[in-house]
């Protein structure tokens, strides 16, 4: 097995346009291809998957607080592959932060022992290039930069000006270029790219930019650079955890709901939880199960859909009366609300939650947290903390009590605090995005609570 990291020196660089690119690539050539994403991101990990046809995976040290368990996400999505790509997020150094070691895709490269692929922006720029190239490549010597690949390039002659002062002023190999091209983009709204299932042409696109890098990147040296890793089956970390009476899950996912990590999913599985799905926009029935979950995503793109699915409505209010155990992050809780406003109109929602979904102009809060219990929950008991990451571009406004204490601590210090989180009857919704493989303790409570309370 073979694996790269693909970080950027800056925004934009083009490191998402070169990932999804050499991934078509690798895939064309019949590779079996195990993308990955450092850090939280949803949307990225979907293009990831539809082009190499297996789930994407995050990295992401944050979320996932002990080294031996990201390692084994990692190890055991790979394991079977013949090439690992992971792209990273923001710039190569960049995470939570001023420390370059904390949640970065630099840490995540070094913890995993992966070469890098620096990609840099050459736009109106030459010889400047090699100072940008010289400033990663002693920023931190313990990391594996093994080579460049530059974006917007305006011609050969450019490519030239910009090949030449690397390779007098660095130590470091450049594999080539991606021309500046317009016809690259992708569409983007408010948390990023797009999803790829709302682009009718988003293959074309990504053919497109394959195309053109098969043209101005040497693939083949690239590949032949990479070590060839010998990897052991990995070992579950996790104690097992299976229940004599599995518990029944469904799972919304429809365009409206579909922020799921696979891990979160194939560990529920690995419990024995039994999942099924459905559509809150477009089924007329609920699915009978034991617990119910409802992700983050774009309920406010598809708000009108939603609200005239009454019916549907109506039966997850009615689960929620009959004390079935429902949990919801972000979109989720929108959904469970009284009602969706977006400007001036508002939609009804299920009304679990009394209180209004409002969208701003403006995201309302961004990046890493965790929220202190102040009451025994789904998610855990009182006083312990729940990592997670927020990423909204709206506000619930309610009179609910709260059940979190939030908090944001970069660099050592309690930056920002705030009140979040709901729990009524067995309902627990707020808008922290979840990864189960924060703790043992966080999936055991979960299934544990779930279980013995369902027995009652």
């Amino acid at each position: 097995m073979k694996k790269i990291l693909i970080g950027a020196a800056s925004s934009g660089s083009g490191k998402t346009t070169f990932t999804l690119g050499l991934l078509e690539i690798l895939k064309r050539r019949g590779l079996n291809v195990q993308p990955f994403k450092v850090g939280p991101d949803y949307v990225d990990t979907k293009y990831h998957s539809r082009i190499t046809k297996n789930p994407s995976r995050n990295l992401d040290s944050f979320l996932v607080r002990d080294k031996k368990v990201l390692n084994y996400l990692f190890e055991k999505a790979a394991y079977e592959s013949d090439v690992s790509v992971i792209e990273g997020v923001m710039g190569l150094f960049d995470g939570f932060g001023i420390d370059k070691d904390s949640c970065s895709s630099s840490s995540v490269a070094k913890q995993l022992d992966c070469p890098v692929i620096l990609v840099v922006n050459g736009k109106s720029a030459s010889t400047s290039i090699a100072a940008v190239v010289k400033g990663f490549e002693e920023f931190d010597e313990e990391l594996n930069i093994m080579g460049v690949v530059i974006n917007n390039i305006a011609s050969e002659n450019h490519y030239s000006l910009v090949k030449g002062a690397i390779e007098k002023y660095t130590r470091t190999k450049v594999y080539g270029y991606i021309p500046k091209n317009p016809a690259f983009a992708l569409p983007s709204r408010q948390l990023g790219l797009v999803p790829d299932n709302e682009i009718d042409d988003v293959m074309e696109k990504i053919h497109l930019i394959a195309d053109s890098i098969e043209q101005t990147v040497d693939i083949e040296s690239l590949l032949n650079d990479l070590e060839d890793v010998q990897m052991e089956k990995p070992i579950y970390p996790f104690k097992e955890n299976r229940k004599e009476k599995p518990i029944k899950l469904a799972i919304a996912k429809d365009d409206a709901f579909h922020f799921y990590y696979p891990d979160n999913l194939e560990l529920l599985e690995d419990c024995g939880v039994q999942i099924t799905y459905f559509s809150p926009m477009t089924d007329k029935q609920l699915p009978e199960a034991d617990a119910y979950y409802f992700g983050g995503g774009y309920p406010e793109e598809f708000a009108d859909e939603l609200s005239q699915n009454s019916v549907m409505r109506e039966a997850i209010f009615e689960a929620f009366e009959n004390d079935k155990f429902i949990l919801a992050e972000c979109g989720g809780l929108m959904y469970l609300g009284e009602t969706l406003k977006i400007e001036e109109k508002a939609f009804p929602m299920v009304g679990v939650f009394e209180g209004e979904s409002q969208m701003t102009s403006r995201l309302k809060r961004f990046g890493y947290c965790y929220g202190i219990l102040k009451e025994d929950t789904l998610v855990g008991k009182k006083g312990e903390k729940i990592y997670g990451h927020e990423f909204h571009h709206s506000t619930f406004e309610t009179k609910e009590p709260t059940m979190m204490t939030m908090e944001k601590n970069r660099d050592g210090e309690v930056v920002s605090s705030w009140e979040g989180g709901y729990q009524k009857r067995n309902t627990f919704a707020s808008y922290l995005h979840l990864h189960f493989f924060q703790s043992e303790k966080f999936v055991h409570h979960l299934l544990e609570t779930i279980a013995t309370e369902g027995d009652k």
